[in-house]
């Protein structure tokens, strides 16, 4: 029985020990027994009794069965295969997996691998046999154990809350775990990049290039990460689109706040917000096939030289695909202010131009300042966009129109294809991620505490 079947028995079957709960208590009730919980509360225990046990069951199994398939594999292998490197017994390993399901990768296949495969297969079917039999077994008798304990005197409500304050409390800790082992991941693979290249050489080096050497006397012999062009690459094409989106954004947000009436705003929002629905791919597409080659032609008409693949271009459509992340948090905060504030500005005498630009646009600053932050730290963790449209060389310009790196582009680079995780042009990738979470992290705190202080101050 496949996963997918067994979730959808549990949940019918949780959803039964709900309504039998349910009418267990409406019963009750109705033979003229005091509640101390509603029905509702009841019957949402019966749920979580038939579900919870029987999916945490589910998880662990699925968990388990991978590495014990693994260690079953391996014990129906030779001495000498037994004997291989980890590396290439894992090889072996996931061959006879693919032999198990059905792949072949074109080797000939002993008659032992055939059989290891086999006995895999049977095990495996085994475990799942097993593993249906006990979840289903555990939903039922938890959806029985949900209807049987229905009283009047059961605190239904104070459980139901303490298993969703748990549950609410086990997201929460996922959430920030797998941060925690996000960054913990490039600290150790960074730590391993800086035993083999300097600190000072990453983070103030003028020359970027991680390539490996054909001759002793290149520059890839011994590699130059100095990730300064990658750094100042970066920060161009966020400016250029800081440039883009935020005037725009900008005006867009009052206009929809303070001059377009409920019809138009009703209107102009939403398709101005489609913008942050479409993917970035699609704007990679339009950079480097519309935008680039506009903006040469442009360039070569008016005698100006413009790459290819210009920052220019790439930051450009960037703009345009934040525009709506600053549009639609600064057309919030604009709302936010209080509307005496602009009564006593029109009492004073002031225009409406006069009291936007005076008193609507101050006191709304911290949290335009804040959307802002948040759009800086969406344009330099964007990849698809500069991938498709900006180079790959890391150049030290400050132009514009030439073709520049980013950040994010190297680190697509440097972990395509095969690769070999103790070289130092690999590792680069995890530093260069290190420095881009550390970076964002730091923004998004700054745009989070500015709005939370503007908060304190409206609310």
């Amino acid at each position: 029985m496949s996963s997918l079947t067994l979730i959808l028995i549990v949940a019918a079957i949780a959803a039964a020990g709900f309504i039998a709960a349910r009418a267990r208590a409406q019963s009750l009730a109705v033979s003229g027994s005091t509640l101390h919980s509603r029905p509702v509360n009841h019957g949402a225990m019966g749920f979580v009794l038939a579900a919870l046990p029987a999916f945490l069951v589910l998880c662990l199994w699925l968990v388990a069965e991978g590495p014990i398939g693994t260690a079953a594999i391996e014990a129906g292998l030779s001495a000498a295969e037994q004997e291989l490197p980890d590396a290439e017994r894992g090889l072996l390993v996931e061959r006879i997996r693919n032999i198990a399901a059905g792949i072949e990768t074109g080797e000939v296949s002993s008659e032992a691998h055939r059989a290891a495969a086999a006995a895999y297969v049977d095990a495996l079917a085994a475990s799942r046999l097993w593993m249906s039999i006990i979840v289903i077994a555990l939903s039922v008798a938890g959806a029985f154990i949900g209807m049987t304990r229905v009283s009047a005197e059961r605190r239904a409500r104070n459980e139901a809350e303490r298993v969703a304050r748990a549950i609410m409390l086990v997201a929460s800790l996922v959430a920030i775990l797998t941060t925690i082992g996000i960054f913990m991941s490039l600290i150790f693979e960074s730590v391993r990049f800086f035993g083999k290249v300097p600190l000072t050489e990453f983070l103030f080096g003028l020359e970027w290039s991680p390539q490996t050497a054909i001759r002793a006397d290149q520059v890839g012999s011994s590699g130059a990460f100095g990730a300064v062009p990658l750094f100042l690459g970066t920060t161009l094409i966020m400016l250029i689109a800081m440039v883009v989106a935020v005037p725009v954004g900008l005006f867009a947000a009052i206009y929809l706040s303070e001059y377009a009436g409920p019809r138009t705003r009703a209107v102009v929002k939403p398709l101005l917000e489609v913008l942050a629905g479409i993917p970035t791919v699609v704007y990679g597409f339009f950079a480097a096939l519309t935008v680039a080659p506009f903006l040469r032609e442009i360039g070569a008409s008016i005698g100006l030289d413009v790459a290819s693949e210009s920052a220019l271009a790439a930051g450009a459509v960037m703009g345009i695909m934040i525009v709506p992340f600053i549009s639609s948090l600064s057309d919030d905060v604009i709302n936010a202010v209080p509307q005496t504030l602009r009564d006593g500005s029109y009492a004073m005498g002031a225009t409406k131009s006069e009291t936007i630009r005076k008193v609507v646009l101050p006191a709304a600053l911290p949290g335009i300042v804040g959307a802002v932050l948040l759009a800086v730290s969406r344009a330099i963790g964007e990849t698809m966009i500069v991938v498709m449209a900006a180079g790959l060389a890391g150049n030290l310009t400050f132009n514009p129109l030439d073709a520049v790196t980013t950040v994010t582009v190297q680190i697509k680079t440097l972990l395509v294809g095969d690769q070999e995780f103790d070289s130092a042009k690999t590792l680069s990738a995890f530093a260069l991620g290190l420095v881009l979470f550390l970076v964002t992290l730091v923004l998004n705190i700054i745009a989070l505490r500015t709005v939370q202080k503007y908060r304190e101050k409206y609310d």
